[in-house]
């Protein structure tokens, strides 16, 4: 589950700065190593992989954050910890699908057998989905 299943507009986050050190202002930088607690303002889509959220820091910016670079604190201040949806990695149909390899074939007997289309077809759907 992302943590951003759980988050919405006001809620406080922890900045981890390691993580976006890089990309940032001398100004932020200095404003997160005054508080890296940021409030979340908006939220944004990013470069096509997922979604992530609009700061407002304690110096009044404004600063986006990738999801990763974030923590979600609870009332009290402490840090939510991040859970994985086991629910699907633990499936036994994942399980077996991810085993499943599909080597290509030159022969037109094997290009022909209904195993090897059917082998492909799920290989090919199991990269889609």
């Amino acid at each position: 589950m992302s943590i951003l299943d759980k988050a919405k507009i006001g809620n406080s986050v922890q900045v981890n700065l390691e993580l976006s050190k890089d990309r940032l202002t001398k100004e932020i930088i200095d404003a997160i190593n005054v508080s890296s607690v940021g409030k979340i303002c908006d939220f944004r889509i990013t470069d096509g992989k997922g979604i992530g959220v609009v700061l407002q820091l304690s110096n009044g910016k404004e600063q986006w954050f990738f999801e990763d670079e974030i923590n979600l604190l609870d009332e009290n201040g402490n840090v939510i910890k991040k859970t994985n949806d086991t629910k699907y990695s633990n499936s036994l149909i994942n399980n077996i699908l991810g085993r499943l390899n599909y080597e290509n074939k030159n022969k037109v007997g094997e290009l022909l057998n209904p195993i090897n289309f059917f082998l492909w077809l799920v290989v090919s759907f199991k990269d889609i989905f």
